[in-house]
């Protein structure tokens, strides 16, 4: 069955919950320029709205949010020009930055949430990161997922919310990160692991999200945790450390131990790569 996708009110005939009196609002670059500032009311007025129900990764169950199409929402802010570029990387309040290819816009319908669809409080209870509640404002990624077997796998990657920053990249955002030429088909696998389940909190010779520590420089992990360990810890980090706030792999994942497996060697090649992050030219601004 399809995902129950209502067409939407206008925002004047749907008043927005108390959230959207909120003053927070969303920054949109183009490499590293600001082009436009927007609260999401303003977004409101310009984009059509609608309500969409998701599979929502962070509770293992299905929701309904107010969204505005990701896809009108940039070209009504970069102009048609936005599906040339090569990457959008999202910062969030907490500094978390994950980098969504816009070919990804481009095959699937992404979406920009900022209410629920019941006006209850705009929050979530992530049950990846201790059950934590969060709120999701000023915006939150999602995506037509209900009846999309990629987009179920990918779990809650590509899915920010507190997003405060959209940021167009017309080239590779994290040059950094990139293994050396010649690398292994493993390795090169490993690095696309890594920036599709990692990149968005960590960081690699300086690039990557600011929401936890650097894997690489001066010491890369692999050089101070043992291998086994390492892999415990990305598939199942509290069996290690009790009440971590970091997710495991997602459990979605079908290969998941090979996944893992891959994204150590990654790390392990990239420990032969070290470049210290202020001598890093393309840090993007956080």
């Amino acid at each position: 069955m399809s995902p129950l996708l209502f067409t939407g009110l206008l925002a004047l005939a749907f008043p927005a919950p108390s959230f959207a009196a909120n003053p927070d609002k969303v920054e949109f670059k183009k490499e590293g320029k600001v082009v436009r500032t927007f609260s999401v009311d303003r977004l409101r007025a310009i984009t059509r709205e609608q309500a969409l129900k998701v599979f929502e990764p962070h509770e293992r169950r299905n929701r309904v949010y107010r969204v505005l199409p990701a896809r009108a929402v940039f070209a009504e802010v970069f102009g048609r020009d936005w599906e040339k570029a090569h990457e959008i990387v999202f910062t969030a309040i907490d500094g978390y930055q994950p980098s969504v290819p816009v070919k990804k816009f481009l095959h699937h319908d992404g979406y920009f949430g900022f209410a629920n669809e019941d006006r209850e409080p705009f929050t979530l209870t992530n049950k990846l990161q201790n059950n934590e509640v969060v709120p999701l404002g000023p915006l939150y990624l999602v995506w037509n997922n209900i009846d999309s077997k990629e987009l179920l796998e990918a779990g809650a990657s590509d899915m920010p919310y507190q997003i405060k920053t959209i940021e167009l990249k017309m080239k590779g955002a994290f040059p950094n990160m990139i293994p050396p030429s010649g690398s292994s088909e493993q390795v090169q696998r490993g690095f696309e692991h890594f920036r599709r389940h990692c990149a968005a909190c960590h960081t690699i010779n300086g690039d990557g999200g600011g929401k936890a520590p650097e894997l690489n420089y001066p010491e890369s992990i692999v050089e101070y945790i043992k291998p086994e360990y390492l892999k415990r810890w990305i598939l199942a980090p509290q069996t290690i450390r009790y009440n971590t706030m970091m997710p495991g792999l997602g459990e979605e994942i079908s290969n998941r131990e090979q996944v893992a497996a891959e994204i150590i060697a990654y790390l392990k090649t990239m420990s032969g790569s070290k470049r210290a992050p202020s001598e890093n030219p393309a840090d993007i601004s956080r």
